[in-house]
């Protein structure tokens, strides 16, 4: 068993709801290494999904100015790894914070320049693993994802979770249904889906809390019973 603490966020954070900083909070919360100066947790933030976009990373910055000492790690700048030990580097963290964007292209990346071995590691020493939307879907065997233009399933993801991911269950028209039938015709396995301002923990590869930053945010366990797939909703 995978060992570590993941947070999968389906919506919300510094990214989709900057006035409200509840799930980002509890992202800090759990960073207990506390390698940072001052006290505050070392907190990357990883592009990779949006093309390292400088405005994304620019947001992110702003966000966590004072809660935390922030780095980013961005693959698309290749001239800035030129010195770096990503190994050394990812493990120095306290949070490893992923943006949303395309999971196809993230994954492909990443797995380039080695960062999914070096994260599979960084979770196992403690380094607390968190990302949205694309940077949700990323940590699971598989998910449903926009990557390619229309929803589709994905079969390459880290695998540091068990099953299938849906993030924005309830903030596009569209992933409900297309989830709940992925699953039901056995495109994707079962899995789990979030909100938008809903963020899932899991530990040690065991799903332990969800939370969520409004109301009516919720997780759901997506999976056959017979013929019919069934909702179970998780309360934050």
């Amino acid at each position: 068993m995978r060992r570590g603490t993941i947070v999968a966020l389906g919506g919300g954070g510094f990214s989709m709801e900057p006035d409200n900083p509840l799930l980002d909070d509890h992202v800090l919360s759990l960073a207990t290494r506390r390698r940072g100066a001052d006290g505050l947790p070392r907190v990357c933030f990883v592009p990779t999904a949006s093309g390292d976009a400088e405005s994304y990373v620019d947001r992110f910055l702003a966000a966590f100015e004072g809660r935390a000492e922030t780095s980013t790690l961005q693959l698309f700048h290749l001239e800035d790894l030129d010195h770096v030990d990503l190994r050394s580097f990812v493990l120095d963290q306290d949070v490893i914070y992923v943006g949303g964007g395309s999971t196809a292209n993230l994954l492909a990346l990443w797995r380039l320049h080695g960062l999914d071995e070096i994260l599979a590691e960084a979770a196992e020493a403690g380094v607390v693993l968190a990302g949205i939307s694309a940077g949700m879907n990323c940590w699971f065997e598989s998910s449903v994802t926009d990557s390619f233009g229309p929803l589709a399933p994905l079969h390459d993801g880290l695998g540091l979770l068990t099953g299938s991911a849906c993030p924005h269950f309830d903030g596009e028209a569209e992933r409900r249904p297309t989830y709940v039938d992925l699953v039901t015709t056995g495109s994707l396995p079962a899995g789990v889906a979030a909100d938008d301002g809903c963020a899932l923990v899991f530990r040690d590869g065991e799903l332990h809390e969800a939370v969520s930053s409004r109301p009516g945010a919720g997780a759901w366990r997506v999976h056959l019973t017979g013929e019919t797939p069934i909702d179970v909703r998780y309360l934050g």
